[in-house]
């Protein structure tokens, strides 16, 4: 007669093998994204809440930290890293071009302070000072909106002459004067300086509806989670580069109902771009009519690897390239251009006074 296995094989050889699995999976799947750290939320709810009301304190309006006594309306510039601002000589001589321009702009920059090593300060406008206090950033993750949130509150608290708010990354580069990007913005051709805190600008900010895997990335934190805060009939997607008025920006600032789906661990990271989607869908919902629907900041995705767009190599550009990027189907210009890699640097810089900056 056949002797019936003892019943404590299957469970040592479970015991076994578990340790076995978890050595493996932990060298072959990918790592979780980091959840945003809730000892981290008090900081930023502080922060946000003190910018959400910057403007109705008027007795307490915070001195911009350059100290400039200067009324004329300005741009703030918000540069989000994770790597050292490779184009800084080429977004020096942006700002620099013209000695009227430096009360005309201020610069604020998010460096991910985990990465290592750290990222440069490269003097200049990106001095210490320009540096904000940063917190891990992650791509597909919420973490991202919240370091463009912490953005746009440091420059709304900063200096109350901010009424644009760019949001730019290390590999963006310009492809205009400052002085056009000004003039641009606040339509200096149709009106009168004085009259431009009058003027009711708009957003520009992209905002799509349609979008063959925007069912997918709705339901990418679990099906029907979004819901009720966000239906899918409201879901948008859109560049993660924008540039906000100061109303968006404070919208953006105050916001929390949303914040709390879009903040959500994704299931299925592979569709899962919360920068993407939180400020399309937010601002579309409580200020379309306030909105252009497109971005400032040229990007190819023709020929787009793992979710990232085409990135320019030094064999490609020449002043062709960069008039063919300025073009636009929109009223205005592209005004920046992204993906460029490191070594574009030296020849985006030789092109620098000829093309990139003359209008």
């Amino acid at each position: 007669m056949i002797s019936s296995p003892s019943p404590w094989i299957p469970t040592l050889l479970l015991l076994i093998s578990l340790p076995i699995f978890f050595f493996f999976a932990s060298h072959i799947l990918p790592p979780p994204p980091p959840p945003i750290s809730l000892p981290d939320e008090p900081d930023d709810l502080t922060l946000f809440r003190r910018a959400a009301t910057a403007d109705s304190i008027s007795t307490h309006k915070p001195k911009s930290r350059i100290g400039s006594t200067n009324t004329k309306p300005k741009i703030a510039f918000l540069f989000l890293t994770n790597t050292n601002l490779q184009f800084a000589p080429l977004w020096e001589k942006f700002f620099s071009g013209n000695q009227s321009s430096f009360n005309l702009f201020n610069v604020y920059v998010h460096a991910d302070p985990t990465v290592k090593p750290r990222v440069e300060i490269p003097g200049g406008v990106f001095t210490q000072d320009r540096f904000i206090a940063g917190k891990q950033t992650r791509r597909g993750t919420a973490t991202l909106i919240s370091a463009a949130r912490r953005l746009i509150a440091t420059a709304i608290l900063d200096d109350p002459s901010n009424q644009f708010f760019t949001l730019i990354s290390q590999h963006c580069i310009p492809l205009h004067s400052f002085q056009y990007v000004y003039s641009t913005l606040f339509e200096l051709n149709s009106h009168q300086v004085a009259e431009l805190r009058t003027l009711k600008y708009k957003s520009f900010i992209e905002i799509i509806d349609q979008d063959p895997n925007l069912w997918d990335r709705y339901n990418s934190r679990g099906e029907y989670v979004m819901v009720p805060e966000v239906k899918f009939d409201d879901f948008r997607v859109g560049s993660q580069f924008f540039t906000l008025t100061r109303k968006h920006a404070i919208m953006v600032v105050n916001e929390r109902r949303l914040w709390n789906k879009f903040r959500l661990t994704c299931l299925k990271p592979h569709s899962c771009y919360p920068e993407e989607h939180y400020f399309p869908t937010l601002l579309s919902l409580v200020d379309l009519e306030g909105c252009t629907g497109y971005t400032l900041t040229h990007v190819n995705w023709t020929d787009s690897i793992n979710g990232h767009p085409h990135t320019y190599y030094p064999n490609e550009l020449s002043p062709e390239l960069i008039y063919n990027l300025r073009r636009s189907d929109f009223k205005q210009d592209y005004m920046f251009a992204r993906k460029f890699s490191p070594d574009c640097l030296d020849p985006l810089m030789d092109m620098a006074d000829k093309v990139i900056l003359r209008d």
